[in-house]
């Protein structure tokens, strides 16, 4: 099966097994969302829910984070993992909304890659889940896998990943065609052990570089 082809049968598959698929990140604006996904890094989304509820009631907002005592951030964010430097970043990027954005999250993906803490794969979540802008493919560590073993992609670098991913699909289903493989990583194409006897994609799949 070509490429393309797959491409397309994997979208359809996809939207029949996961209709519903979001952000597993917790948040009620956009400013939350942006916290969160930075948290989230080298961190699991499970994690990073234990740990915002009680650092949005002490910093609701942008002009509060940005006035944080930094020791007081750090032991809030401490169970996400480098939780120094994220404890900075978080400041240094309220700093910026406040005084650049109105304290808003800005809904540009060249505004928010300028935010202290924030790359390409943190701009397209925000993009995406909180404005519905397709900006790209959130390209995580499930969908870098993901996009391997289906032979979507011959590439391990994020950035290179994204571009074929954005190439093969319709720009209109970026969004939920990233939340939907992150959700089959996460429930079925597991890293070590990959379930490929449960996996409604396995008819499609090249299974490369399983065993």
């Amino acid at each position: 099966m070509a490429r393309a082809e797959r491409a397309r049968a994997v979208l359809a598959a996809l939207e029949r097994l996961y209709p519903g698929a979001d952000c597993a990140l917790r948040h009620d604006n956009p400013f939350q969302l942006l916290v969160a996904v930075i948290l989230s890094a080298q961190c699991t989304d499970e994690r990073v829910n234990q740990v915002t509820p009680a650092l949005f009631r002490r910093f609701p907002d942008a002009a509060a984070l940005a006035e944080a005592d930094l020791a007081e951030l750090e032991a809030l964010v401490r169970p996400t993992g480098f939780f120094r430097v994220k404890a900075r970043n978080l400041r240094e990027m309220a700093r910026v909304l406040v005084r650049d954005h109105g304290g808003q999250v800005p809904p540009s993906m060249e505004a928010l890659l300028r935010l202290p803490g924030v790359a390409r794969k943190t701009a397209n979540v925000v993009l995406g889940t909180a404005f519905g802008i397709p900006s790209g493919v959130v390209v995580d560590t499930h969908v870098r896998r993901l996009a391997h073993r289906l032979g979507l992609t011959t590439h391990q670098d994020p950035d290179k990943i994204e571009k074929d991913l954005v190439a093969l699909w319709p720009q209109d289903r970026w969004i939920a065609a990233g939340h939907q493989l992150i959700l089959h990583g996460r429930r079925v194409c597991h890293a070590r052990r990959p379930r490929c006897e449960a996996c409604g994609l396995s008819a499609l799949c090249p299974k490369v570089g399983v065993a």
